[in-house]
Formats: structure tokens, C-alpha cells, sequence
């Protein structure tokens, strides 16, 4: 098994923004994987959105072959997402690595996310290094960092590796840290055992699955079958990426590579998946991945009703790629559409603005929303669109997140304000290092997935950062609001609220509709209500004709005749006149 002693698989984990992809450039360029001429920044970030927005959507697995004076190593890199919204990208990468480069910002510290990704490493028993980043800055602190992940991870000081990804300082030191420190992959077992941890569609080739393999060896024309989903295949071709597709003999135990059958059907070979060989089948699957739940719920609806059909097939092939996405059919005010669960509010952007460009579709997006649990006499019913709540209930329940919070010492008041306000009940509060503080707090997710964020950073000039985790659900004292266009109510713009904030949301909602309403020949009013009572109003001025422009002169009570006719013809309009909502209306109402 000399390959396998000589193969290494780690992951690049760390707080978003703190270089994961920069090192990722710099250990390509080192192994000389990319020719120079084809050079650029964010080489693995292949899509054009991560590229635009800086940032890893996509965890990406490429193979490097490091030379050094006692011979050449196998190096599999998968460089993975730091934000909150992409954790089960992480997860899986982590999966299918021994070691893990745990890097962190020199002039930044440890935050929230840097923390997180840092457990979900530990669970799975992988070695971690230890590695500073953007030591070149002029604001660097490298003395407290280091003290930061001494005090973390309990290890020495010597073992701290400290870089510059964007200079290339340092970068043969991490090379070598990944081959002395990180194990070996071992082979249990000789039947074959193949860990599918990400799939995407290739219109001429179909499915494309990346696999780590734990046994065994797969090759070109082996038949083989996925243990969950029962499906047989055969294999059209086995290869790795470094860093472009390239087609290998075999796949043997310990490798990273991509494998093609040649199928058109997403469900055959789901992210998680054990393959294995039909000849001598493996008895056991692999543990694979927890199913991602959903914690923000959404319905896109195509801006022209016939590209229905296109958005299913475009939702399908992007779950396939993202294995966390759901969706299922639904119909409203805003025609038919798909109600959508994601990780977040950045992953629900994300998935719009790929199924906008990748596929050409126009979209509109309903208010975000949460999965409540609603106690009634006939049971306990789970909804995600606050259309679905029912009339009468005993008790709703909202789901509660456990958030922790990393901030520098001077803003601690304006985070703990901050929480307060969003119904928070704080947990603790314990100091990282002298200057930094991580307070852990229970709070609502409902009122933290739309503008939490954006009020963190704020507060705290945007040194604070926030990673949260489902804890469980809670009985809250919530209610529907409701809006009615002169009296027919729109269900695409429901929101369910706490009792306290309903009034200021109605508010807010009627105020913008009544703006963005086109004015019709009869007024209408633009109300909020809870229940049967109404807690805001606003009405949309008529256009009224001067009918008195003939009447030169002469009494009054000829013009008051005739302004009484135009009352009363308008009267019968206002119950037989419709109102049409334009587009912009809903989109402006759903962003407050």
C-alpha cells in the first residue's frame, strides 16, 4: 500500500474572508499544478458569482503532487466555504479528510465561524494545523493570535504555523507541516467503499460525483451499485481534478476523485451515498452526512407562468449540486411557483441569483419565513408559509438557535443591546483573550435571519462575528399579520410576527403598498390586520375627473348634484373593480 503512505488528504477551514482561497492559489503554485501562463487569483472559486462576490460557495477537490528530498507526496486538497449559511458544505469536505489547515486572519483573531468549523473538525477526530494568516499586514497581531490559539487548542507555540498567503511566505512550511503531521488513510477492508461527498450536472456528460474512496478500487467499466438507493451502474469513467479533469486508470483506497456513469437521473446517486462494486459488495454503507435541515423557508415563482416546467428542472439540477436545498410545489396571489427551504439568507440569494444567470429564469422571491409548530386539537402541524396558519389554535412554537457571538471588548454593550432587542436570553460570556469575548446567546432564528447581520456589523464597525446552531422549539406569544387590498387579503405578503412588533410591521407594510399601488378611478385602502381587528390603514387617492368644469357661474347646488353622481357611479365601480398589484409592489413590500 506505498500510495497510501504516501497520500495526504486535508481541508482548508476558517472564518470567512481570512484566505482560504488565496492559499489554496499559493499551494497550486508551489506544486506547480497550474502552468503559469493559466495563473489567476481564486483558481478553485470556478463559478463567476464566487468570483464577483469574493467568497466560497462551493467546496472544490483538487490532487497536488509535492516533491521534496525524500520523494514525491500525494497531496488531496478540498478548500471549503466559511460562511455561516455554507457549514454543511464543511461538514461533508470534512468528511473525507484526515487533516484539516485550521487558518486564521493575523490582524482579524479567532472569530465565530473560525470556531465552528474548529468543532466540527474535532468531532471527527481530525488532525489539526494551526496556521496565521496575513502576517505582512501592518495591523497584524501576531502575538495575541498566537496566544488566542494556544489558549483554544492547547498547543505549543512552535507548532503555530505563520504565512502570508498573499506573498507566498511560508507556504513550503505548510507543505511539509501536512505531510509530517497529517496521518495516512487507512484501508479497513478489501471490498470496495466509495464516500460520494458532492455531485454537480454536466449537460453532455450527466452526473458527476466526487468520491473519496475508503477500500477498494474503482475503474473504468466496473459495475457498481449505490447501497442507499439500490441503483446499478456502470462506470463510464474514474479520474481527479489537478486542478482540471483528468481521466485515471483506478481510483484506489485513500484517493479523491470524480466518478461519471453517465446518468440523467438526480436521484440515483444522492450526496452521502456509499458505492461499492456488484461482484464483491461491501455489507456495510458508510456513516455518510446528517440530512441538512432548512432553517428559512421562501417561495420563488417565475415572473412568466409558462417557465414553470423550467424552474423545476433548474431547482432538481441545483440540488443535485447543493444538497441542502428543498423544495416542493406550491400556488398563491403570485401565481405558481416552489417554496424553497435553505441554510440561510445568504444561501437563499445565492440560490436565486444562480437560477437567474445559470438559467435564464426571472424571479420573484416571497417574505423569508421559519418552520413554526402549531398545536391545535387534531395535532401538531409543521408550516413554513404563514398563509398556512390556522384561524384557531392552542399554542405556536418558534424555532430558538443557540448564537455565539466573538467581539472585541469595547463593543460587548452594543451586542448585548442588540440581543435584547431581538428577544435574546443570554447563556454566557467568556473572554478568548484579553482584548476579545465570546458571549453565547438564545435567540429566536425568526429574528435573526433577515437583517441580524447587517445590525451586528454595524454596532460593532464591523469587527464582531456571530455562528448559531439549532437548539430545539419554544411557545411564543406570535401572530399572523395579514394584508388586505381593499378587502381581498394577499397571502404572498404574510407575515408571522411577536404580538410587541406587529403593529410597527403592519405599519411599515401598508405604508410602502400604499406608495407603490398605481391610484384607479375609486380609492382603495391598503390595511393591516391580526385576526379580524385592524392595526394599520392606509388608502390610495382616487382620480377624480372635474366634472364641475362646465358649470360657468350659476348656484351650487348644480355642482353639488353632479359631484354627488360621480359619488355614487364611482360607489359601484369600488364593488365590481378589481385591483391589479404590479410586480414591484410585492418586491419592495417582501424587503422590508
Amino acid at each position: 500500500m506505498e500510495n497510501l503512505a504516501r497520500t495526504r488528504n486535508f481541508c482548508i477551514i476558517a472564518h470567512i474572508d481570512h484566505g482560504k482561497s488565496t492559499l489554496a492559489d499559493r499551494i497550486l503554485d508551489v506544486t506547480d499544478a497550474v502552468p503559469e501562463r493559466e495563473r489567476m487569483d481564486q483558481i478553485l472559486d470556478t463559478m463567476e458569482l464566487e468570483r464577483e462576490r469574493g467568497i466560497t460557495i462551493k467546496a472544490q477537490a483538487v490532487r497536488l503532487l509535492y516533491n521534496r528530498p525524500d520523494g514525491e507526496w500525494t497531496l488531496n486538497l478540498i478548500d471549503t466555504p466559511g460562511h455561516v449559511d455554507f457549514t454543511y458544505e464543511v461538514s461533508r469536505a470534512i468528511a473525507a479528510c484526515e487533516g484539516a489547515l485550521l487558518l486564521v486572519d493575523a490582524s482579524q483573531g479567532i472569530q465565530a465561524q473560525t470556531l465552528a468549523n474548529l468543532y466540527l473538525a474535532l468531532d471527527q477526530d481530525l488532525e489539526i494545523i494551526p496556521v496565521i494568516n496575513k502576517i505582512d499586514l501592518p495591523i497584524a497581531d501576531i502575538e495575541a493570535v498566537t496566544d488566542e490559539l494556544v489558549e483554544l487548542i492547547g498547543v505549543e507555540e512552535n507548532e503555530i504555523l505563520k504565512i502570508s498567503a498573499k506573498t507566498g511566505e511560508g507556504i513550503r512550511d505548510v507543505l511539509d507541516a501536512i505531510v509530517d503531521r497529517v496521518p495516512a488513510p487507512s484501508s479497513e477492508q478489501k471490498e470496495t467503499r466509495a464516500l460520494i461527498f458532492d455531485s454537480y450536472y454536466d449537460p453532455y456528460r450527466g452526473v458527476v460525483s466526487l468520491a473519496r474512496l475508503f477500500d477498494g478500487e474503482l475503474k473504468k467499466g466496473d459495475k457498481v451499485r449505490a447501497m442507499r438507493s439500490k441503483e446499478q451502474f456502470e462506470l463510464l469513467e474514474v479520474g481527479c481534478y489537478s486542478p482540471k479533469p483528468t481521466a485515471l486508470p483506478a481510483l484506489r483506497a485513500g484517493e479523491v476523485g470524480y466518478i461519471i456513469a453517465g446518468l440523467k437521473d438526480i436521484e440515483a446517486l444522492r450526496v452521502g451515498d456509499t458505492v461499492t462494486r456488484v461482484d464483491e459488495p461491501a455489507s456495510n454503507p458508510l456513516p455518510g452526512y446528517a440530512r441538512a435541515l432548512p432553517t428559512v423557508f421562501s417561495g420563488l415563482y417565475p415572473t412568466d407562468g409558462d417557465d414553470f416546467g423550467r424552474l423545476r428542472d433548474a431547482l432538481a439540477r441545483l440540488q443535485l449540486n447543493d444538497a441542502s436545498l428543498y423544495f416542493e410545489p406550491e400556488n398563491s396571489r403570485l401565481g405558481f411557483g416552489f417554496r424553497c427551504g435553505f441554510l440561510g439568507l445568504l444561501h437563499m440569494e445565492i440560490v436565486q441569483e444562480r437560477l437567474e444567470r445559470e438559467y435564464g429564469l426571472d424571479l420573484i422571491a416571497s417574505s423569508p419565513s421559519v418552520k413554526y409548530r402549531v398545536v391545535t386539537d387534531a395535532g401538531v402541524l409543521e408550516i413554513t408559509n404563514p398563509s398556512d396558519l390556522p384561524e384557531t389554535f392552542e399554542e405556536i412554537q418558534e424555532p430558538v438557535v443557540r448564537v455565539t457571538l466573538v467581539s472585541p471588548n469595547e463593543y460587548v454593550g452594543a451586542v448585548m443591546g442588540l440581543c435584547h432587542e431581538r428577544r435574546g436570553v443570554s447563556v454566557g460570556m467568556e473572554y478568548i483573550s484579553a482584548k476579545r469575548v465570546q458571549l453565547t446567546y438564545d435567540l429566536p432564528l425568526a429574528e435573526i435571519i433577515t437583517d441580524f447581520f447587517d445590525a451586528l456589523k454595524s454596532r460593532t464597525k464591523g469587527y464582531a462575528s456571530y455562528d448559531y446552531e439549532p437548539k430545539g422549539y419554544e411557545a411564543a406569544d406570535l401572530v399572523k399579520v395579514e394584508v388586505l387590498v381593499a378587502g381581498e387579503p394577499i397571502d404572498a405578503l404574510s407575515i408571522i410576527v411577536h404580538r410587541d412588533k406587529a403593529y410597527t410591521r403592519g405599519r411599515a407594510l401598508v405604508e410602502k403598498l400604499r406608495e407603490l399601488i398605481p391610484r384607479q378611478q375609486f380609492e382603495v385602502p391598503v390595511q393591516a390586520a391580526v385576526g379580524k381587528r385592524v392595526i394599520a390603514r392606509e388608502t390610495v387617492r382616487a382620480y377624480r375627473k372635474d366634472v364641475t368644469a362646465k358649470c360657468y357661474g350659476g348656484d351650487i347646488t348644480r355642482k353639488r348634484k353632479l359631484l354627488e353622481k360621480q359619488k355614487a357611479g364611482k360607489r359601484r365601480m369600488k364593488q365590481v373593480g378589481q385591483v391589479e398589484i404590479p410586480q414591484e409592489a410585492f418586491l419592495a413590500a417582501i424587503r422590508i
